[in-house]
């Protein structure tokens, strides 16, 4: 009996952050090395990019102006982590009542 290899999905957000790596400057064989995709996959992402038909496992096409939503929700999500990692960090000022008596 034969394994079939089923095919890898890919979500529209994961195509969107790789093909914004390339995008950034980083070549496609180390972001396709990086995210562990086949080369060819990558250029496709990008290609369809490009011409506005990138789609993610769901197969829906997506419209630039829903990609740009897509990718600034993802920040906003983002800034709102490191905001709320950076505001527990901070030490409290004492007030008069917390310091210890002398």
């Amino acid at each position: 009996m034969t394994k079939t290899a089923t095919r890898a999905r890919y979500t529209l957000e994961f195509k969107q952050e790789a093909v914004r790596l390339v995008e950034g400057g980083q070549s496609m064989a180390v972001v396709a090395r990086t995210l562990g995709v086949v080369d060819q996959a990558l250029f496709n992402w990008v290609k369809a990019h490009r011409a506005g038909k990138l789609t993610g496992a769901d197969s829906k096409v997506v419209s630039a102006g829903q990609m740009e939503i897509s990718r600034l929700r993802a920040e906003l999500a983002r800034v709102k982590m490191e905001r709320d990692i950076l505001g527990k960090g901070e030490p409290r000022s004492r007030t008069s009542s917390e310091c210890p008596a002398a």
